[in-house]
């Protein structure tokens, strides 16, 4: 994106803060225009994202970088992108998904949950360190009201 993010958080990678992200995530969904069930979508796969990005990327760790960027539009049109970042471990693009849905046990749903509701879910390393997540959800447009 080349124009700033209209939201830009930085958090440390401590869970006790995931609540709030989310909660942060599904109130600007909605004053975008989302339904109930969009804003939960999305505030459930950035959830999802940065539980990944602590357990994983920075193998538990309470004390590392996480920066969440968004804008309220994707391409122009209604809807809102995402970007989150980290300076965690890099991993191949190629080696991110979810586990077999067949495969009965907890866990590792995450890159499923978030692949399944988000319209874009694209990884990518950063240049120096760390990984880029970039989300993007349109929004329907509404039903023309009236009729001629």
């Amino acid at each position: 994106m080349n124009n700033p993010p209209h939201i830009h958080l930085q958090l440390v990678s401590d869970p006790i803060y995931l609540s709030g992200a989310r909660e942060l995530i599904a109130a600007v969904s909605r004053r975008l225009g989302f339904n109930e069930e969009a804003c939960g979508q999305i505030a459930l796969a950035v959830d999802e994202a940065l539980c990944n990005i602590i357990r994983h990327g920075y193998d538990k760790r309470k004390d590392a970088p996480i920066w969440l960027n968004l804008w309220p539009s994707v391409d122009g049109q209604p809807g809102l992108t995402l970007v989150i970042e980290d300076e965690a471990k890099q991993v191949d693009v190629e080696q991110i998904k979810g586990r077999d849905l067949e495969e009965v046990r907890p866990g590792g749903l995450g890159v499923h949950i978030i692949r399944e509701v988000m319209d874009v879910a694209r990884f990518e390393k950063r240049e120096k360190a760390g990984m880029r997540l970039t989300l993007q959800k349109r929004r329907p447009l509404e039903p023309a009201k009236g009729g001629a």
